[in-house]
This record gives C-alpha cells, sequence and structure tokens, in this order.
C-alpha cells in the first residue's frame, strides 16, 4: 500500500505534466472526485415562466376536456369555477385595460357558463322589472292611469338577451373557423370560450339597467351608452389579435359587424322596455249638442 506522501507526489508530477500540456486546464484533486456533483439547471426569466405556465395549463385544460360533449362530465366542467374567478372576470368586464386580452388573462382556457348564465338571467329580471317599475313611477298620480303587470315583457327579454349571447357568437365563432381555413394565419377561439366572453361582456349593462329607472331620458341614454362603450370594447380586446391577421377590409368588416350588432341590443330594450309613456289628456271630449227644433204645423185661418 503506497504512503500518502507518495500518492500526494504522484498526483503533483501529473498535475504539472497536465499543466505543461495545456496551461488553461483546471486539476481536481482525489478528494474532490469523490464528492457527490450536483447539476444546475439554467432558470429562465419571468416571461419564459409565464409561458411554460401557460403551456402547461394548455395541456392540463386539453386533458381534462377530453370528454365528449353528449357526456354529463363535459357540462360540469364548465361549471366548475369558484367564486374568486367569477368575481375576477366580472371586474375585468368592467374595467378593461389596453393589452390585456380577456381571454388569455382571465380565462386561461378554462371557460364556464356559470357566470354568462346568470349574468344573462340577472339582466333579463333587471330589465323587465325596471322597466314596469319606471312605468309606474312615471304614470303614478295620474287619474286615468291603471297599473297593470306586464309579465309577457320577461319572455321577450329572455328570447332576446339568450338569443344574442349564443346566436352571435356561434355566428362569430363559425365565421372565424371558416377564415382561419381559407387564411392559416387567422386564429380564433373555441365556441365555449366565445360565448364565455360574450356573456361577461353583458355584465355592464346590469347596474346602468338598474339606474335606468330614474325617469331623465338624456341619463338613461347616458348611462347606457357608457355600458355599450364598455361592453364593446371588452370584446374588441379579445377578438382583435386574431382578426388583425386577416384581410384588411374583412377585419374592419369583421369588426364594425360586431359593434352594430352590440349597438342594437341596448337600444332595442331601451326603445321597448323603458320608452316614455305619453301622457293623455284626461279630460272628456266634448260632444257637440244638437237642437232639434220641433216641427211646427201651419194654421189655415
Amino acid at each position: 500500500m503506497a504512503a500518502p506522501d507518495q500518492l500526494q507526489f504522484q498526483e503533483f508530477e501529473e498535475a504539472a505534466v497536465l499543466l505543461s500540456e495545456n496551461p488553461t486546464a483546471t486539476t481536481r484533486s482525489a478528494n474532490e472526485e469523490t464528492k457527490p456533483q450536483h447539476a444546475t439547471l439554467p432558470m429562465g426569466d419571468d416571461s419564459e415562466g409565464e409561458e411554460g405556465e401557460t403551456d402547461q395549463t394548455e395541456l392540463l385544460s386539453s386533458q381534462k376536456k377530453s370528454a365528449g360533449f353528449w357526456t354529463f362530465q363535459y357540462y360540469q366542467d364548465l361549471f366548475d369555477v369558484d367564486t374568486y374567478q367569477v368575481l375576477d372576470r366580472i371586474r375585468a368586464s368592467f374595467m378593461p385595460v389596453p393589452g390585456k386580452n380577456f381571454v388569455r388573462h382571465h380565462l386561461r382556457n378554462h371557460p364556464d357558463l356559470y357566470g354568462p348564465f346568470w349574468i344573462c338571467a340577472t339582466l333579463v329580471i333587471t330589465v323587465t322589472v325596471v322597466g314596469n317599475l319606471a312605468t309606474f313611477i312615471q304614470m303614478h298620480g295620474k287619474p286615468d292611469y291603471n297599473y297593470s303587470a306586464q309579465f309577457h315583457k320577461v319572455t321577450v327579454a329572455g328570447i332576446v338577451i339568450y338569443s344574442y349571447a349564443w346566436l352571435v357568437p356561434l355566428c362569430l365563432w363559425g365565421f372565424l373557423q371558416w377564415r382561419k381555413g381559407v387564411i392559416p394565419t387567422v386564429g380564433t377561439y373555441s365556441f365555449m370560450e366565445t360565448v364565455c366572453v360574450y356573456g361577461y361582456s353583458l355584465s355592464a349593462y346590469i347596474p346602468s339597467t338598474l339606474l335606468c329607472v330614474v325617469p331623465y331620458e338624456i341619463f338613461r341614454w347616458i348611462i347606457l351608452l357608457l355600458a355599450m362603450c364598455l361592453s364593446a370594447f371588452v370584446l374588441v380586446l379579445a377578438f382583435w389579435p386574431h382578426i388583425r391577421r386577416d384581410n384588411k377590409m374583412v377585419a374592419i368588416g369583421m369588426v364594425t359587424s360586431m359593434v352594430l350588432l352590440h349597438v342594437l341590443l341596448p337600444v332595442g330594450c331601451k326603445a321597448y322596455f323603458f320608452t316614455r309613456v305619453e301622457e293623455h289628456s284626461s279630460e272628456a271630449p266634448i260632444g257637440t249638442s244638437t237642437t232639434q227644433k220641433a216641427p211646427t204645423t201651419s194654421q189655415k185661418m
């Protein structure tokens, strides 16, 4: 067995030979070779971490949504959302920020139908109830006015609002799918993501319809136009990154159609549910009196 001094001398001799051959080389002692080596992984910046998190989220969401649409699990996942997520998405629809996509920053590949369903249901109730209440406040005290609840407006409001929240996204989704086949650079969202964006965009109309109980036409128009601008801004910010990749004329026409259809909803609700009732005169019409002349008989003298 070699002595420790001989081993150390042999080690120094090997190191001297190595340095003479390659002056930039580094040497390790026998003790260092016996130490366990630890591997280090390079850490990226925050943007790379967000991209990795997004990719992981997309992978998990694709695995989660693998169930067919005819199964109960598929629809159960669409209602699997907590209160914090719903409130965050409602807050984002009230305060759209330029540069922040509603789908990418708030839905995160996990659309839900819980929020859109109850937002539409609440809007149906507020439109009909506040519309009847506004008419009652305006006509209260008139001697010729008899209040009668107009329950048929609930059906009208439900058909209009739910049709807008489902049919318009369906048409937009189908059009984007067709344009994606024509121009591969055009992107699109899933149908449920499109419905989710439209459903949450209607949340701005709920407080505006509540304020329509104030019997001033100018005030009603102002708050409805403000809600319409906020809601339309959410839609444009969400879909413009995909639409702008299309032909310039097609992109402008698509955005114009989205905005026009979005304008028709509050204008139609204002004209039907919050119309100003004309005050009719309560005075009874004055009839013309006719005088009848008694027949006279001529007497012959």
